[in-house]
């Protein structure tokens, strides 16, 4: 075992760098893709959305909505989450799959494919629908990758001698995911899930505010009176929805976040309790009252009692492995057909659309493509410079934690959108002023990603592991190399994925902008595809996006896949 794996346990995964589960996923997203865009054809020809009222006393309302499509879609993604997250970490067979379509999943530049979304579902449901849906959706798919690659990492690195003692005690799938995984993914889960919010509220402007030519699809809400008031220069209505915007993350955070951070330090994974452990007002004002007493007492315990013993009835304890169940093999053979001639249908259908594309365009693509590649990496350089020593000082040091982290949970929650007008007010007239503000509002869609996972994985080291490192006298550098470097890995290269899939993302935004009355872009495919949705060119909004997905996943399994086999063969905690 290697210095830096001392503490860490070694076993063996397979790993290719492609596998048939890449061609599958590229080609789903190449069929919904189509869909989707073929629908937008159906959809109506004028769209108007409601007016946004700059007044304040609307304020209260617009946050009541913003908040309530921000739960919806962090419902379905956690639903998305443990599922999804399962099936990829204990089924062999359906990882080789969903963890190259998870790759592919959240390397789709949701802005780009948002007026697909929106144009579909307004041809199928009537416009307010249609809006409130897209909108979640949007939220949705900036809030679950994180939570899901978080979910697959927990499960995928449990600890082999918990392993074997669910196999010694024959717990059943429900009692093993409620005593075992659950818990043993908590911490991660409670960090990321802070971070899906802070991602949710970024994405949550364009969500409101979003048009296609002459489609309007607004929905009043905290980002549509954010983008209101910045087109209509009005300073104090500027400050007005920040301040509402900043006092409803400060409510989110002491009423949600701190009180579930304090609970989740309970399911740490050590063998001394931890000498200053995270505090909330709230969760010690709740617990000790005599009201919550008596509903856990009286309902919850009940409720998860019964929940307990029904999937106890439909998930009994395992005495002999599964014989497995005879399956209708026509019945299966033809829904395949069925599903495979459709696909392959839209697959010509989308290479028809596809052959449109000039061959001076499709090289325009890839030089932008190439271009944007450039700045995502300097943005993830400068992220990484900076998230990880102060991510592991929150993580390990609860008094800075206790006066850093709500404001770190603030500043990553204001909309990177909504101030980017005033950064490019100030670096539009610099020598290179444009490329500059595309890094650096990628760098505001990035950088939060991999804060919150080095905090989670910081958090995370065993209070007897530390107790070890001071009694061996390590130097502050060899503690870093043995213990915290190690420690967080695992969580790093998790942040690092979602970060990378961020920064595409973002650059969307970055690489193209509307200020002062006039278009104002550079070079680069995120430019390129915001140009297509502006002007409803869908063979080339669809060239780009597939562009990016490729590059994203070639990046994926030529770098982040390695560096994520890595963290779970080699620096497992056990």
């Amino acid at each position: 075992m290697t210095p830096n794996s001392r503490f860490f346990h070694t076993t063996h995964r397979s790993s290719q760098s492609f596998t048939w589960g890449d061609l599958i996923a590229v080609v789903l997203i190449v069929v919904s893709l189509y869909v989707g865009a073929r629908l937008a054809f159906d959809a109506p020809t004028v769209i108007s959305g409601p007016d946004i009222s700059l007044s304040p006393s609307n304020l209260p309302w617009y946050a009541v909505l913003s908040v309530g499509r921000m739960t919806a879609a962090y419902a379905l993604s956690m639903l998305f989450t443990l599922i999804y997250g399962h099936l990829a970490a204990y089924h062999r067979r359906a990882e080789q799959l969903l963890i190259p379509l998870l790759d592919v999943l959240q390397s789709v530049p949701i802005l780009s494919f948002l007026p697909v979304v929106l144009l579909s579902l307004s041809a199928v449901f009537p416009e307010a629908i249609a809006a409130e849906l897209a909108s979640i959706v949007l939220i949705f798919t900036s809030q679950v990758w994180n939570l899901t690659f978080a979910w697959y990492q927990s499960l995928v690195t449990i600890p082999k001698e918990l392993r074997e003692a669910s196999l010694i005690f024959r717990l059943n799938s429900w009692i093993k995911f409620k005593n075992l995984e659950l818990p043993f993914g908590m911490i991660s889960l409670v960090w990321n899930s802070m971070m899906s919010w802070a991602g949710g509220w970024f994405f949550l402007m364009a969500a409101e505010i979003f048009t296609v030519g002459s489609l309007d699809f607004r929905l009043p809400g905290l980002g549509a009176y954010l983008h209101e008031a910045a087109n209509q220069s009005d300073y104090a209505a500027i400050g007005w929805g920040l301040g509402a915007l900043i006092l409803t993350v400060i409510i989110l955070d002491q009423l949600v976040w701190r009180p579930l951070i304090a609970w989740s330090d309970r399911f740490k994974v050590e063998m001394v309790e931890n000498d200053n452990p995270p505090t909330s007002w709230f969760y010690n004002l709740i617990s000790n009252g005599r009201i919550a007493n008596w509903l856990s007492k009286r309902i919850l315990s009940p409720i998860s009692q019964f929940i307990d013993r029904v999937m106890l009835r439909q998930f009994p304890m395992p005495l002999e492995p599964p014989t497995g169940r005879k399956s209708h093999l026509w019945s299966l053979i033809a829904l395949t057909t069925i599903f495979s001639l459709g696909v392959l249908y839209a697959l010509y259908r989308a290479g028809q659309m596809l052959i449109m594309i000039p061959f001076g365009q499709w090289t325009q693509i890839w030089i932008g493509a190439l271009i944007t590649l450039l700045r995502v990496t300097i943005a993830m350089t400068i992220a990484l410079a900076w998230t990880v020593p102060l991510g592991v000082a929150i993580g390990t040091n609860q008094r800075l934690a206790a006066f850093l982290q709500p404001i770190v949970q603030v500043t990553a929650s204001i909309p990177a959108t909504a101030l980017f007008p005033v950064i490019l007010l100030f670096v539009v007239n610099l020598s290179g002023g444009l490329n500059l503000a595309a890094v650096i509002l990628m760098l505001m869609g990035t950088q939060w990603y991999l804060l919150f996972n080095v905090i989670a994985g910081a958090s995370a080291i065993p209070q007897d592991l530390k107790y070890t490192a001071q009694l061996m006298q390590l130097t502050p550098w060899q503690r870093w190399r043995i213990l915290i470097l190690p420690a967080i890995f695992p969580y790093l290269i998790t942040g690092a994925i979602t970060a990378s899939g961020g920064a595409w993302n973002a650059s969307i935004v970055a690489e193209y902008q509307n200020f002062g009355g006039k278009a104002l872009s550079v070079m680069g495919i995120g430019s390129l595809i915001a140009h297509a949705t502006a002007f409803g060119n869908y063979p080339l909004l669809l060239a780009a996006t597939l562009t990016m997905v490729l590059v994203v996943v070639l990046i994926n399994r030529l770098l982040w896949k390695r560096l994520y086999l890595l963290a779970e063969e080699k620096f497992r905690m056990e």
